[in-house]
């Protein structure tokens, strides 16, 4: 079948009515959603919300029961050698090898993606610079930090030159050095416009850095939206309250001074107007000793999701992950 390229300005990626089950039991209910060169995409929702999923589907390790995914005009139905040179995947676990060096890694890798002799040294080289290990790259990558093995996957991922990767999970498990060494270099990529980036996460401070989101809850798309787009669901202020009993305090709440309230774990939020003069008021109307602590914070991303979805990105939803 004949292959037309996508234009710069039309998606780089798109998936249409993606179903998928194991066995009776359906994962994912219909997802839709676009990415485009120079542009990065977060998945966001709790494990288990089948963002994993998502990702092992684009990769072509399953098949669709319904619906369709187009990579640059190719149709994950057949991942063929030419769907595969177009994308580029980065695990929650990293594929490499530790006996290896840094260089060893890249060598290896560029060999099986079919790079020429020729090219191969210089586009080495080139990864190794972006990834900002040339210095270390004559050792064995089992001396390496979690993050320094992160940028080398990415590095890895990026040898074949992608239309657009793929990130599960990034910065999982990576200190906050590594984490902020890690996106310089994914914003790099998507500052030099070539590629599209999709990744998952459940963490809110790493989705506030994507330039588009896909809230994701047991497997449907509950939201899309920049991020201020999706924050400003949000208007009024946050009220927290730490509480070992939180259905008791979210009665006395709801039932002393008529506000909605939300739970997050062992934490009721209140979302409110002037939040300073209701922290005085649910101080007041919950029995004394029950409250731990309360304050009052901007609202964020999490706070969105639990408002659209009652569910808070840090517990596991009914969805198991192929990665989880």
């Amino acid at each position: 079948m004949e292959h037309t390229p996508v234009s710069l300005n039309q998606p780089i990626l798109v998936v249409e009515d993606a179903q998928f089950s194991y066995g009776d039991r359906a994962v994912l209910h219909g997802i839709d959603l676009e990415v485009r060169q120079g542009e990065i995409v977060g998945l966001l929702g709790p494990n288990g919300s089948g963002k994993s999923t998502l990702l092992a589907l684009m990769g072509g390790l399953m098949s669709l029961d319904k619906g369709r995914i187009l990579l640059d005009g190719l149709t994950v139905e057949r991942p063929d050698s030419a769907y595969r040179s177009r994308l580029g995947f980065v695990f929650q676990a990293t594929c490499l090898d530790d006996t290896l060096t840094a260089r060893e890694n890249l060598a290896l890798s560029a060999r099986l993606q079919g790079l020429t002799s020729a090219g191969r040294t210089e586009r080495v080289a080139a990864m190794l610079d972006a990834s900002g290990l040339t210095s270390r790259a004559e050792e064995p990558i089992k001396n390496f930090s979690g993050g320094m093995k992160r940028r080398l996957d990415i590095a890895r991922a990026l040898l074949h030159r992608p239309k657009l990767l793929c990130a599960d999970e990034p910065t999982t498990g990576l200190d906050e050095l590594s984490f902020h060494r890690t996106w310089t270099q994914i914003e790099t990529l998507r500052d030099q416009g070539d590629t599209g980036i999709l990744l998952t996460t459940h963490r809110p401070e790493e989705a506030e850095r994507c330039d588009r989101l896909v809230f994701i809850a047991d497997g449907k798309v509950v939201a899309t939206g920049t991020p201020d787009e999706l924050k400003s669901q949000v208007s009024q202020d946050i009220v927290v309250v730490e509480t070992d009993n939180p259905a008791e305090v979210a009665t006395s709440i709801q039932e002393g001074l008529g506000l909605e309230t939300r739970r997050d774990g062992a934490s009721v939020v209140v979302e409110c107007e002037l939040g300073h003069e209701v922290i005085v008021r649910i101080v007041e109307s919950v029995a004394r000793g029950r409250i731990h602590s309360i304050h009052l914070k901007r609202p964020g991303l999490g706070d969105v999701f639990l408002k659209l979805t009652g569910a808070s990105l840090d517990r596991d939803l009914s969805v198991d992950e192929v990665a989880a």
